[in-house]
């Protein structure tokens, strides 16, 4: 499998589970479970972790180092287009000019759902600004298409609600959107279990982005080792191509030269 990697911005990656950095017991625990992953890219959100913006307070990055992972900044806890635009700047400064960010901007604190008019005015905005953005959307296929023909260099439909850990609910959109795309489609929100991230990954995502499932785990880097069993196993049963459903059974032993 060493030739089917992922493509993002130019860049190329083996591992196709993201990984997210919040909601652990401490940076130690961050660590030990993104190391057990094998995610090459982390997302961090800027407004509730520290990056350096308090130089008195622990650094993440001293735990997650840049050199080894790509350090995707996200803009949870945005409400509005100008707060996630001025949040990505600040994350462009303090990461000495990284242009690559996670955009979502929320409607409401109940369900974390996308304000998706905010999200393609400030995407729009981004973009301008010489921003590679991976844009987190709902699964409405005319909007993933807006979004990555204004240059969005990933789109990252919901499988649920953030954090809800329903798995992956709308597997019909989600194939809607991957049927048009031309950019990589990532499932953002929802994952629970390996067996809804290996969902996904059959159905032909490109890669799957999961924080909640793993850190809310009773075993945190035991959750992280079976995230990533799961999506190589489903990456690979999607490359495999499954076997066509029957309405009725059919023998899986042939029945020529059966001993009479």
């Amino acid at each position: 499998m060493s030739e089917d990697l992922l493509t993002i911005a130019g860049k190329t990656y083996a591992s196709r589970l993201l990984i997210g950095t919040g909601k652990y017991k401490d940076f130690e625990e961050t660590r030990d479970a993104i190391e057990t992953s094998g995610a090459e890219i982390v997302t961090v959100a800027l407004r509730r972790t520290n990056m350096g913006q308090n130089p008195d307070e622990p650094n993440l990055l001293d735990f997650v180092s840049p050199e080894r992972y790509t350090i995707l900044p996200n803009t949870a806890g945005c409400f509005n287009a100008e707060d996630a635009v001025r949040t990505c700047k600040l994350a462009r400064e303090l990461l000495d000019g990284h242009s690559l960010v996670k955009l979502e901007v929320l409607g409401d604190q109940k369900t974390l759902y996308p304000n998706i008019a905010d999200t393609v005015k400030a995407a729009r905005t981004l973009v301008d600004d010489g921003f590679q953005v991976m844009v987190y959307t709902n699964d409405d296929p005319i909007v993933a298409k807006e979004l990555e023909d204004m240059g969005c260099v990933a789109v990252m439909p919901l499988g649920s609600l953030i954090g809800s850990g329903l798995g992956i609910l709308n597997p019909h959109s989600l194939l809607l959107i991957m049927e048009q795309a031309r950019v990589p489609i990532i499932v953002d929100a929802g994952v629970g279990t390996p067996s809804d991230a290996t969902l996904a990954m059959e159905l032909g995502c490109d890669g799957v982005l999961l924080n909640s499932a793993v850190a809310h785990a009773n075993k945190p880097v035991l959750m992280a080792s079976a995230m990533k069993k799961a999506i190589e196993a489903g990456r690979e049963g999607f490359l495999a191509g499954r076997m066509p459903k029957r309405v009725y059974a059919n023998p899986s032993s042939p029945s020529e030269g059966l001993v009479r």
